[in-house]
């Protein structure tokens, strides 16, 4: 039973985490020849569907909450054609996630200490490309949500001067332990928008995870070749692996 609750606590984290580069090669060996190159023909066929809410970005608390509920109701309202073709969630992910993502910012840490060994010319094309990464990572790792509840810590004042704070959440399901997951966020100095840039799940940071994984990269072969490299993984079809 400890065994099984180890396992099963594993799995949530890695829903919370997203991918590293390395675990593409496990999903690559679930994929038939025909997914591995599907089209996703059925990228645009849920487009007119996308909510037009959009959500309030000057409280954090309200805005994290408010975006994982139209997210996972995306879900559970578009599972038959998700199962159809699971690269529907790559559309959701976009619609629903990223426009309240600070990924260039998330891109520039991802950087880091080899920011000044880079180009502007470079980074500027990395940025786009590590936004599509991100995309594709959590609507591969989505493929694991089971209608798990979450609940959302209460609001509190924010000061004047705070520019970075974390959302605290909790994933709960019957016969699992749960997982603690903060969603940090940052405010924007000119517009006073706050978007998350990192995810903090039992005390590790999905962005330090990448920093450490990309930053080697970077470090050892050059931007542009890690560019490339996130532009292939970004391509990969998604794929619901038997459990």
């Amino acid at each position: 039973m400890n065994k099984m609750i180890k396992r099963n606590k594993l799995i949530f984290l890695t829903l919370s985490l997203g991918l590293s580069v390395n675990a593409w090669a496990e999903i690559e060996a679930t994929q038939l020849p025909s997914q591995a190159t599907k089209v996703e023909s059925g990228a645009m066929a849920i487009q007119a569907k996308a909510t037009s809410i959009r959500v309030d970005k000057k409280n954090p608390y309200i805005m994290i909450e408010k975006v994982a509920k139209l997210t996972f109701d995306r879900f559970s309202n578009e599972h038959s054609s998700i199962r159809q073709d699971p690269n529907l969630l790559k559309s959701i992910v976009k619609e629903e996630l990223m426009p309240y993502i600070d990924y260039r910012y998330s891109a520039y840490k991802v950087i880091g200490n080899n920011f000044k060994k880079t180009s502007k010319e470079d980074r500027a094309k990395f940025v786009p490309v590590f936004r599509d990464y991100l995309v594709t990572s959590y609507a591969q790792v989505f493929t694991l949500y089971n209608k798990q509840k979450v609940e959302f810590e209460p609001e509190k004042k924010i000061g004047v001067k705070t520019k970075i704070l974390a959302v605290s959440t909790r994933v709960i399901e019957p016969g699992r332990d749960d997982i603690n997951i903060s969603f940090k966020v940052r405010k924007n100095s000119k517009t006073k928008d706050w978007k998350a840039f990192d995810m903090v799940a039992e005390g590790v940071s999905l962005l330090d995870s990448k920093q450490a994984e990309l930053g080697s990269l970077i470090r050892q072969k050059g931007l542009p070749y890690v560019t490339e490299l996130l532009k292939e993984k970004s391509k990969r079809s998604i794929v619901f692996k038997s459990s």
